[in-house]
């Protein structure tokens, strides 16, 4: 068996039906549970104009520009158009079912990221995600099994944000400039790997200034250019949803009953865009500084929207609209008999999609669009990848006493990262994007298991903070008032603000 023929056997282990049917039932699920936490945009949008930062914590803002720096990247333009090629266009439907639905689940597992952090021995940084709350939350009644699967999370992510993932952004990036430019995948990779360096050995707070000053302007630029096409091809909109709704159930004249790869296509590469339930989300939401863990859960949920209802339907809207997009027929299914759409079979699902949309609107301009935005997307997605990489590596190792051999493993880990991105930017997409595709879906399965048995403390604290808002008051979280273990930090930092209030007071007896 050749190593391609591997991962494609391993991927459709992974995302077989029950992890699709999962996301989904999960994601409508959390929404019950939260009474539709998803629909509370004032509470969202009020965290991001009022949040807080500190020297140890970033503010909501930042730690959402690092989420959405992590969740548009490739995901966002070649991903879209890989779901529309083997899912066709009703695939958009499915994506954006899993983002409303995974907006619930985003604040479940990001809420709890926020309980569980930590403190980082070494810089002070807060520190939090998946692996942080499988070991806490549970440690005071099954401390061994909680302790594994944090470990086998942590050991997972590390690897599928260093060496997995990082290939998919700079295979896309490469292919991109390649075809816009010229320039030589080779070209491109030491490119990566030099401005990479520079960015990962700054730490979070770096990762943080990097991203707050890059992702805004770029994905406000891709939103407007998309939406000059939107509406030269205005009269096109009639079909382009009816495409996306046909297609959605299986109704569309062409490619027939393709409703089931619609839905793992759409799910699939819905998830790997916006990442709900993936386990990525929690780690940057571990990093801000807030009063109440539900806050950052909020702005979290608000990340989903930013990712697929935005710039995931802006791209889709490029490539349906002008019919630059062709859908494969997939022997699996059998009743794809034509293809769809106007662009050659030839072109391989990806950007070369978007930027054949935008060349019809600005012959010439749009290839070059489109690789510029894909590098500063891909880019800004691998830093974060790292972050995350570090962040677990950091968990596993923060019980090694010597801080030399905790910063030796770091650096071991950047450079896991570098060659990882030079090998995927000179690699096959196919191979790029199957590797990817398991590192998703294994986190996936962790994650969104572990918060269906640990989803009980998040559901606690959006209750507290509901209640508190009803109060008329900046909410504030102690975990013992809601019987919460294991949130050490949060038990600290109540004292804390107990011992200063009762200060205040002395203080103003004795004046």
């Amino acid at each position: 068996m050749s190593f391609a023929e591997l991962v494609d056997a391993t991927n459709g282990v992974v995302w077989s039906i029950p992890l699709v049917g999962l996301c989904l039932i999960a994601g409508l699920y959390f929404t019950i549970r939260t009474k539709a936490v998803q629909t509370s945009l004032p509470d969202m949008l009020a965290q991001l104009r009022d949040g807080e930062k500190s020297v140890n914590g970033t503010s909501s803002f930042q730690s959402l520009m690092m989420s959405l720096a992590n969740r548009v990247g490739m995901g966002n333009i070649g991903g879209v158009a890989t779901a529309i090629a083997f899912g066709g266009a009703g695939a958009v439907f499915w994506m954006w079912t899993v983002a409303l639905l995974g907006a619930a689940t985003s604040f479940v597992e990001c809420t709890l990221g926020q309980i569980y952090k930590e403190q980082d021995p070494d810089t002070g940084e807060y520190r939090g995600g998946p692996a942080y709350y499988f070991e806490k939350a549970y440690a005071h009644k099954a401390k061994t099994f909680s302790l594994v699967y944090a470990i086998v999370f942590a050991i997972v992510t590390v690897f599928a944000m260093s060496f997995f993932l990082p290939g998919v952004q700079a295979n896309g990036m490469a292919s991109a400039m390649n075809g816009a430019w010229g320039v030589p995948t080779w070209a491109t990779a030491i490119g990566i790997v030099i401005a990479l360096s520079f960015i990962v050995v700054g730490g979070v707070k770096r990762i943080a200034t990097f991203a707050a000053l890059v992702v805004p302007p770029m994905a406000i630029l891709y939103i407007l250019c998309s939406l000059i096409v939107f509406f030269v091809n205005f009269g096109e909109i009639p079909k382009v949803f009816g495409e996306i709704f046909a297609g959605a159930f299986g109704a569309h004249a062409v490619y027939g009953a393709i409703i089931g790869l619609a839905i793992k296509w759409g799910v699939q590469r819905g998830i790997y865009s916006n990442e709900a339930g993936q386990g990525t989300g929690p780690h940057h939401a571990a990093a801000a500084e807030v009063s109440h863990p539900a806050k950052q859960g909020f702005v979290q949920a608000f990340a989903v929207y930013i990712d697929t209802l935005f710039v995931c339907t802006a791209t889709a809207f490029i490539i349906i609209s002008t019919d630059m997009y062709t859908v494969f027929k997939n022997e699996e299914y059998g009743s794809a008999t034509h293809y769809v759409g106007a662009i050659g079979t030839d072109v391989e699902p990806g950007p070369g999609f978007v930027q054949a949309g935008f060349d019809t609107l600005a012959p010439g301009l749009g290839s070059s669009f489109v690789a510029l935005a894909l590098a500063f997307f891909a880019f800004t997605t691998m830093v974060a990848y790292y972050y995350m990489a570090e962040v677990n590596l950091s968990y596993l190792t923060r019980k090694i006493r010597s801080a030399v051999v905790r910063r030796g493993m770091i650096r071991a880990l950047q450079l896991l990262i570098l060659c990882s991105v030079a090998y995927g930017a000179v690699t096959t997409a196919g191979s790029a994007w199957g590797l990817g595709d398991i590192g998703v879906g294994t986190m996936a399965w962790l994650n969104i298991v572990g918060i269906l048995v640990l989803q009980i403390p998040a559901l606690k604290a959006l209750k507290d903070y509901r209640q508190q808002k009803k109060q008329g008051v900046d909410p504030q979280f102690d975990p013992r008032e809601l019987g919460i273990e294991g949130a050490d930090f949060w038990v600290s930092r109540a004292e804390g603000r107990v011992a200063q209030r009762g200060s205040d007071e002395s203080r103003v007896s004795t004046d």
